[in-house]
């Protein structure tokens, strides 16, 4: 069976996304801030169907940390769900992501209408400079800026491997920091089909102020993040039997 439910979902997911780009393509004409809440109905629905057909729920803790306004806001990546579940918890994210997306056709249009992010990793010192300007951008927008400090996904056991983007981003906005850590990884696993039912934990953790040293930011956001990822990896084992 949940080789049926994973593939029925896979489908409508993607079914729903295409239905969103081309259908949806209104809202290259409206203000920023409206398309942005309809990228946000779609990740409502898409987090619906993951409950209905995949059977895999969402708990959010700590939300109330997540102040109003501008803020940088950086987690854990475990699978493709965090990148669109978190776009609802926000009220205008700016999504930090990699720059190839942007040339899918529709998709690629969107997120410059979204005003995202895009960062092209292979560009070193030069990516970090755009990076930063961008951030800048965001928050003179009043925008919360969403960055994986690993640039990439993990495995809920992999050993921690985090980049200097969002430490560079850090000293250069002025802004809190929310670091938020997730199980995702135990139910969609990257780079694999199944969808395994189950509860999703995203914990928001309380904010570190702005003004830290990029060596002080660096190590109590990877320490806070890497402790609190292993707890709810290990709630989300015992209590759904997740144990790969």
């Amino acid at each position: 069976m949940i080789y049926f439910r994973s593939a029925l979902f896979n489908t409508i997911f993607y079914v729903n996304l295409v239905l969103f780009l081309v259908l949806g393509s209104g809202y290259f004409l409206t203000p920023r801030k409206w398309s942005i809440r309809a990228l946000q109905i779609w990740a409502k629905s898409s987090l619906f169907w993951l409950r209905v057909i995949a059977g895999i729920r969402m708990e959010v803790r700590g939300q109330n940390n997540i102040p109003e306004g501008a803020c940088l806001v950086a987690g854990k990546h475990q699978s493709l769900w965090e990148t669109f579940a978190i776009l609802p918890l926000l009220d205008d994210p700016a999504m930090v992501l990699k720059k190839e997306l942007t040339y899918i056709p529709f998709f690629g249009w969107f997120i410059h209408k979204f005003r995202m992010i895009p960062v092209e990793r292979s560009a070193g010192t030069q990516a970090l400079r755009a990076l930063m300007d961008a951030g800048e951008r965001a928050v003179a927008m009043d925008r919360q800026v969403v960055i994986m400090p690993e640039g990439t996904r993990r495995m809920p056991d992999d050993p921690p491997d985090y980049k200097p983007g969002a430490a560079a981003l850090y000293g250069k906005l002025n802004v809190p920091c929310v670091p938020f850590a997730l199980n995702s990884g135990l139910y969609w696993p990257r780079r694999q089909f199944l969808r395994h039912p189950g509860t999703i934990i995203i914990s928001f953790l309380e904010p570190l102020p702005a003004g830290l040293g990029r060596k002080i930011f660096q190590s109590r956001l990877q320490n806070t993040i890497e402790a609190e990822t292993a707890k709810l990896v290990s709630e989300g084992r015992l209590r759904d039997g997740r144990y790969k």
